[in-house]
């Protein structure tokens, strides 16, 4: 149980819940290859069936932790940050961005769009979920979409969510890890006829790292 001293600060941004933070390869989308600082801030209550950090989900288990010492952790090692979750937008980004600017970093986020955005970002990747849509105000600002292809039916939503974003928007469609065999050749076929879009693939778990 956290303190109601330590509540407050989490409720302004000044503590975040920290699930865990890693130096690694980015994975997925427009800036694969990249080397980021992956920084995983722990709550989140849109409840995919599939999400594969579903540890990340109870906020509570994860500590709450001062926003000086993740930006000291993170600069250690690099000036690309990528702020993931849970759903990292659960929370205040003001401060934490704001210090992370501080030090010249590019800071990038991983969200569901589900909350009010918060927060100064270089790039916003929008992920949207069925289950619980995007804020209407993120949409013309993210820089990537990536809808998650689990069966057939999330080429239409895909489809529905790339109509309200930008036209500088890049549109990604990634197989969902565990169902990827059945969906690549969807996608491919998908992809090749609607050329709008790009495929993107969890490249982190085939290079077996974070």
């Amino acid at each position: 149980m956290i303190s109601e001293e330590t509540k407050e600060l989490v409720d302004k941004g000044i503590m975040l819940p920290l699930m865990e933070e890693f130096y690694t390869i980015q994975g997925e989308g427009y800036h694969k290859g990249t080397a980021a600082y992956f920084i995983r801030i722990g709550g989140c209550d849109v409840g995919c069936h599939w999400c594969d950090v579903k540890e990340s989900w109870d906020a509570e288990v994860h500590p709450p932790t001062h926003i000086g010492q993740i930006v000291e952790n993170a600069t250690k090692f690099s000036k690309t940050i990528v702020i993931t979750g849970g759903e990292p937008l659960t929370w205040d980004m003001t401060e934490l961005t704001g210090n992370l600017k501080k030090k010249g970093c590019d800071i990038h986020i991983e969200t569901s769009g589900a909350y009010d955005l918060t927060g100064t970002w270089d790039w916003i990747c929008l992920s949207p979920k069925k289950i619980k849509l995007p804020k209407p105000e993120i949409y013309p600002l993210a820089h990537e979409l990536k809808v998650i292809v689990f069966n057939k039916h999330d080429l239409k939503f895909a489809e529905e969510q790339a109509a309200l974003v930008s036209d500088n928007c890049i549109l990604y469609l990634q197989p969902e890890w565990s169902n990827r065999e059945k969906m690549i050749p969807l996608i491919v076929d998908y992809v090749m006829k609607n050329p709008k879009w790009k495929v993107s693939l969890q490249t982190h778990k085939y290079l077996n790292i974070p």
